[in-house]
């Protein structure tokens, strides 16, 4: 490890009950733009799970479950502050272990400061309400924590989604039990080192990493556990759902997409171009609401593709720290992958490519992003997730074939509209099956404020915003009989 990290904290370390203690067992750690292992992280099991579940309980018992809305806002607006102050210590840590282009790196330590402060501020601010009752009675509603909280998050977005994720619920007075992806663990444990540092009460916050089949299992499927939160794939999220449904604990779900991008014949186009493009090759295309279908109105679809096409070969690919467009895949495993859907395109027609620097280290896992014209509805590469640097372009007449198209998939995470049609703005965000829907935009600039989360075989639950404090908590009713 370089010395930013081993003087910072130990990155074979786990935190239980507010005391770092290193794991009996180690995975190794690589550096996606080169393939090499620069250092080791912990390997924790069931037997850590239960320490830190049973960590979290005794935070909820004594100090955490006594410290105030205020004060837990003010605790998390103080982690914000920190990481502000740290915003290039983790941009560096998150490029390296991740393999993402430093500026990305860098906006995802400003937006993970940027969910401390949203929750920090609202933590005093959810509020319960008095119900009209019979004659006699005065009925008032509470929103009270769960209690132990079990986040399950990926490597792709490992700062954003502990933010929106463990954010929302220390804010509403769960202890959080945190499993980070075994491929991206720094930021997970340097947050943790900065929660500390704010003063957050030991249990509060636990972070165990581990692989997904032993630490990930035994936190969804925990007797002590009170509400899972799991970003992830589809079929794992299918095992998450499962574990927690033995504990009768509830799940919040956010398990990919196949986001389209409408694009009419009526849409500006130099408004939309940067929107097609990079909604689709950011983050080498590892993103969840990824726009990897561009929908086109056949009437523009020829001069849609040559534009996309002039963007596609300016792109370059390279390592992380070079902080080009698009930085390796997270790993040779998922390189596989990738190539193998590029493969399954051969029938589809290249329309344009970018290029690997000649810098790039051979043993990084590098694909040139790729985009794809003729595919038609029901073919797998406009169906399935690749979760890599690739988009497939599809031709559409009208509304009604745009909408089919679209909601095709059984996924529904994000769509976006683009048109000058302030009536076809209006049906179409009815109209798509999405949890959230763009109009002329895609992403509303990350949007911390904005709930999040998918419909169908995409998940169910909501993050970000108010809805994720909602979610983190449960709701009380008292009935007082008074006469």
């Amino acid at each position: 490890m370089n010395e930013m990290t081993t003087g910072w904290f130990d990155s074979r370390e786990m935190l239980i009950g507010g005391k770092w203690q290193a794991a009996a067992r180690t995975l190794p750690l690589e550096d996606p733009s080169t393939g090499s292992e620069i250092g080791e992280i912990a390997r924790g099991g069931a037997d850590e799970i239960d320490a830190a579940v049973a960590a979290a309980q005794s935070a909820l018992a004594g100090e955490w479950g006594r410290t105030t809305a205020v004060e837990r806002g003010r605790i998390l607006t103080r982690i914000g502050q920190l990481v502000l102050e740290r915003v290039e210590d983790l941009a560096r840590l998150e490029a390296q272990d991740v393999g993402k282009p430093l500026t990305q790196a860098r906006n995802d330590a400003i937006a993970l400061a940027r969910y401390m402060e949203f929750y920090g501020g609202a933590a005093d601010k959810v509020m319960g309400e008095t119900i009209p009752y019979q004659d006699g009675y005065t009925v008032y509603t509470l929103r009270e924590p769960h209690g132990v909280t079990g986040h399950i998050v990926p490597w792709n977005y490992p700062m954003q989604i502990i933010g929106r994720s463990v954010g929302g619920a220390l804010a509403m007075g769960n202890a959080a039990v945190l499993k980070p992806a075994e491929e991206a663990c720094l930021t997970a444990l340097a947050f943790a080192r900065l929660a500390e540092e704010a003063g957050l009460p030991a249990g509060a916050l636990n972070v165990v990493p581990g692989l997904g089949e032993e630490a990930g299992a035994a936190l969804a499927g925990h007797p002590g556990v009170d509400h899972v939160s799991f970003t992830g794939s589809y079929p794992v999220g299918q095992l998450i759902q499962k574990a927690a449904a033995e504990n009768v604990v509830p799940v919040t779900l956010e398990l990919g997409g196949k986001s389209p991008q409408l694009v009419f014949a009526d849409a500006d186009l130099d408004a939309a171009l940067p929107f097609l493009v990079n909604a689709g090759i950011q983050n080498a295309g590892q993103t969840c609401s990824a726009s990897s279908r561009i929908l086109i109105q056949r009437s523009r679809y020829q001069e849609v593709a040559e534009r996309m096409a002039e963007r596609y070969g300016a792109l370059r690919v390279g390592p992380a720290m070079s902080d080009l467009e698009v930085g390796p895949l997270i790993s040779a495993a998922q390189k596989r992958i990738v190539e193998g859907y590029l493969r399954l395109g051969a029938d589809l027609d290249c329309v344009a490519t970018g290029r690997i620097v000649e810098e790039a280290p051979d043993g990084g896992h590098y694909v040139a992003p790729h985009l794809l014209s003729g595919a038609r509805p029901g073919h797998r590469l406009e169906q399935e997730e690749i979760f890599g640097p690739a988009q497939v372009l599809v031709p559409f007449d009208d509304e009604d074939e745009a909408v089919a198209i679209a909601n095709g998939t059984g996924l529904g995470l994000v769509a976006a509209v683009w048109s000058e049609n302030g009536g076809r703005q209006m049906r179409l965000a009815r109209r798509l099956r999405a949890g959230q829907v763009f109009v002329n935009n895609y992403g509303a600039g990350g949007g911390v404020e904005l709930p999040f989360g998918g419909v169908g075989k995409s998940g169910h639950g909501r993050e970000k915003g108010f809805e994720a404090l909602y979610s983190f908590s449960q709701l009380k009713t008292v009935a007082a009989h008074h006469g």
